[in-house]
């Protein structure tokens, strides 16, 4: 990045402050520009379908079909389970603590979120596609998400096939491109956000900040509930002493604050896991690098909260079918875990499609997502170390002797 140069996300955040003060000064007559703002959300929505798809299959897919078997099993597994736990605390704490409840003036939005009536099983069932093609046209993207994870896995499967191998590549290349649109539509994002929240606040006017504020309240209780349950768990499943393992990840906790992300934060996890913890290399080397892509701990907490938020701001009765709903599609929404800037509230686009609410809700969260990117990278990386040891302890490959040494290892680490 050129020296002075104002990034992305930056803007993102000068656009919304910029559009409260709009919303201040000139009150409604600001609707007049929220068509700036339906237009981006229209851009976002326009390339969603192909995200999910790519993003799943080549994660998926880029896997050899060996890992996916014990190993790669039980650490898939956790990814799921845990991240799905970590969503319903989401959950749980954004009821708790009502963080959209207390706005004013603003008018309420239609739930467009159905469930399937009859027997529950329905609602099972209605995951399958029974053709893709109208579950895109449609924008089922519950069903997109089953149908590319069982392309992901034919995929693996067909890794060693000169079929299977060039379809593979081919949709690395289209994700290269679909990825470079989401790049250009994202530099939109600070008109359509400075319209959206101009609009919103010259109806609600400053009771927005309250909503941000208790957002990031939300947000910040239910990924430390997350962490220190997770914490006490690996520490008591493997007999180790939590305050040692948290001292361990020093590192990787300050890569992750510092640079809010899971990427740049890797070879610092592979590292500690390795030399620091005592996880030994097959483990790490396979279960680090899978849950930068797959386990999202704090985005799936960032979804349910932003839900929450969303629903009550806008005055959405909501059942507990549809609370239960939240939490299962805010873990499916990460699964599209995107590495672009703004990826989150394309994400938090896609579980607000997936759940029924409306897509102006994602500007309300643009405001906060500089702050929820600290707190939400902490966890999603801190996690995935966890895991990590959690699956050593489950193989016996964790090595005491490293954990309970002061001294950091010394064999050769090359990531």
């Amino acid at each position: 990045m050129k020296k002075g140069k104002i990034s992305l996300t930056n803007w993102m955040i000068i656009a919304s402050f910029l559009g409260i003060g709009a919303g201040l000064v000139f009150g409604p007559s600001m609707a007049n520009i929220k068509f700036l703002g339906d237009i981006f959300l229209r851009l976002m929505q326009m390339s969603v379908v192909f995200l999910v798809m790519g993003a799943i299959s080549e994660a998926i897919g880029g896997l050899d079909i060996k890992d996916i078997g014990k190993l790669g099993g039980k650490t898939i597994g956790l990814f799921v389970v845990s991240t799905l736990f970590a969503a319903f605390v989401g959950l749980l704490v954004a009821l708790i603590i009502n963080p959209g409840v207390g706005v004013t003036g603003v008018e309420a939005a239609e739930f467009t979120g159905t469930l399937p009536e009859g027997n529950p099983l329905n609602l099972i069932v209605n995951f399958f596609p029974k053709n893709i093609v109208e579950a895109m046209a449609t924008g089922s993207i519950l069903q997109v998400i089953v149908f590319s994870i069982f392309f992901g896995l034919a995929l693996s499967i067909l890794n060693e096939n000169e079929h299977g191998k060039a379809i593979y590549n081919w949709i690395k290349s289209f994700n290269v491109i679909v990825l470079q649109v989401v790049k250009v539509i994202m530099h939109f994002a600070p008109i359509g956000i400075f319209a959206l929240v101009a609009n919103i606040t010259g109806t609600a006017g400053l009771t927005i900040l309250l909503a941000l504020g208790k957002f990031l309240i939300a947000l910040t209780i239910g990924c430390l509930a997350v962490l220190i349950l997770l914490v006490l768990i690996v520490s008591s499943y493997g007999k180790l002493n939590p305050f040692r393992l948290l001292k361990k990840l020093n590192n990787t906790i300050i890569v992750a604050v510092t640079t809010t992300s899971s990427a740049v934060s890797l070879p610092v996890q592979i590292e500690d896991s390795e030399l620091r913890i005592g996880v030994s290399r097959r483990v790490s080397r396979l279960v680090n690098p899978l849950g930068m892509n797959l386990n999202s701990h704090g985005l799936a907490i960032t979804v349910a909260v932003a839900c929450i938020t969303v629903a009550q701001f806008f005055g959405i009765e909501l059942a507990v079918a549809d609370y239960l709903m939240i939490g299962v599609m805010s873990t499916l929404a990460t699964f599209a875990n995107l590495a672009v800037p703004g990826g989150a509230l394309v994400t938090i686009s896609i579980g607000f499609s997936l759940v029924g609410l409306p897509l102006e809700g994602v500007a309300i969260m643009a405001g906060a997502d500089w702050f929820a990117g600290i707190i939400r990278t902490l966890l999603n990386v801190v996690d995935d170390v966890l895991i990590a040891v959690l699956v050593a302890i489950s193989e016996k490959e964790l090595d005491y002797a490293i954990f309970n040494s002061d001294e950091v290892a010394t064999q050769e680490l090359a990531v």
